[in-house]
C-alpha cells in the first residue's frame, strides 16, 4: 500500500529526526490509529523554499509543516489562507486539497484548544505576555474565539502596539498595551494570564517572566506556551498561589491533533501523543 508522506519543511537549524518532538508525537498517533502515513523531517534552506513547496506538490504530499524561518515567506507560494493565518500573516501547516495548497496556522489554535480543556476564553479578560510570533498567533486566535479583552504586555513597545492594533482592527475583541518595563501587577479582574514568551524555556528553566506573582488571584487561570519543561517555574509559582494552570505540552499536542485532522480527516487520541512526548523526556 502506498504511504502518504507529511514532511516538515524546517530551517537549517532542524533537529535530527530522532529528536524532533513533532515527528515523534505524530508518528505515534499514526501507529496507534493504524494510519498508513509517514511524517518525515526535511531541512530546507530559505533560498530553496519555493522549489521545496513545488516539489511537495509534484510528489503528491498531502501537506507539510513549516517552522521558522519559513512561516511568513511560504505564504507567497500558497493558493489560499485560512482566516487566522491571513490575519497573523504566517503559516505553519499546509494542506494539499486537490492540488491547491491551503495555509493554516495551528500555533494559536492548538493553544486555544488546550486552554478550552480548563476554561473557555469567550467573554474573558486576558493578559498576554509577549508580542512575538507565538504571541501574535495566540492573541489572534483568542480574539477569534470570542475573548472580550486582551492586554498585550511586551518590552518592545512598537511590536506590542502593532499586535494590539492588529487585534483591534481585524477582530471584534478589545485590546490595549502595557509596556513591560517593570514587574507586572496582575489586575484583580483578570480571568486568564498567558506567558507567550520564551522565558523559562530549557535550558534556562530557572528564569521567570517579570510578574509580581503575589498579585495573582487564585481565580486566575495561568497558561504557559513553553513545552519544555511542561511545569515551568512560572506555572509552579501560579500553582502556589492556588491558580489552575495549563502547560505548553498540551498546546504542542493540540497543534499536532489539528494538523493530522487537516491532512487525514481523522480525530486522533491526544493522550497517545502527549505520552510520546513525555517518553521523549519533555
Amino acid at each position: 500500500m502506498a504511504h502518504d508522506f507529511l514532511p516538515s519543511l524546517t530551517g537549517s537549524f532542524a533537529q535530527p529526526a530522532s529528536e524532533n518532538p513533532t515527528m515523534v508525537m505524530v508518528e505515534a498517533a499514526y501507529r496507534h490509529h493504524g494510519l498508513h502515513w509517514r511524517y518525515i523531517n526535511c531541512e530546507v534552506s530559505p533560498e530553496n523554499l519555493e522549489k521545496a513547496v513545488k516539489g511537495a506538490l509534484a510528489m503528491g504530499w498531502k501537506g507539510f509543516n513549516c517552522s521558522i524561518p519559513h512561516k511568513v515567506r511560504v505564504v507567497d507560494y500558497l493558493d489560499q489562507l485560512g482566516e487566522s493565518a491571513r490575519i497573523i500573516g504566517a503559516v505553519n501547516t499546509v494542506i494539499n486539497r486537490d492540488g491547491r495548497l491551503i495555509g493554516e496556522n495551528t500555533d494559536g489554535k492548538g493553544f486555544v484548544q488546550a486552554l478550552k480543556a480548563v476554561i473557555d476564553p469567550k467573554g474573558k479578560k486576558i493578559v498576554l505576555l509577549g508580542a512575538g510570533g507565538a504571541a501574535r498567533a495566540v492573541g489572534v486566535e483568542l480574539a477569534l474565539a470570542g475573548a472580550a479583552e486582551l492586554t498585550i504586555v511586551n518590552r518592545n513597545e512598537q511590536r506590542g502596539k502593532d499586535l494590539t492594533q492588529l487585534i483591534c482592527d481585524k477582530t471584534s475583541a478589545k485590546a490595549d498595551f502595557i509596556k513591560w518595563d517593570k514587574a507586572l501587577q496582575v489586575s484583580e479582574d483578570t480571568d486568564i494570564l498567558i506567558n507567550a514568551t520564551s522565558i523559562g524555556l530549557y535550558p534556562d528553566i530557572e528564569t521567570l517572566p517579570n510578574v509580581d506573582l503575589t498579585t495573582l488571584q487564585p481565580t486566575v487561570v495561568v497558561a504557559d506556551g513553553i513545552p519544555n519543561p511542561p511545569l515551568t517555574r512560572f506555572l509552579k509559582g501560579a500553582k502556589e498561589r492556588g491558580c489552575v494552570t495549563v502547560d505548553g505540552l498540551g498546546m504542542l499536542v493540540q497543534q499536532g491533533v489539528l494538523g493530522i485532522k487537516y491532512w487525514t480527516g481523522v480525530d486522533v487520541d491526544a493522550t497517545v501523543m502527549r505520552q510520546a512526548l513525555l517518553d521523549l523526556g519533555l
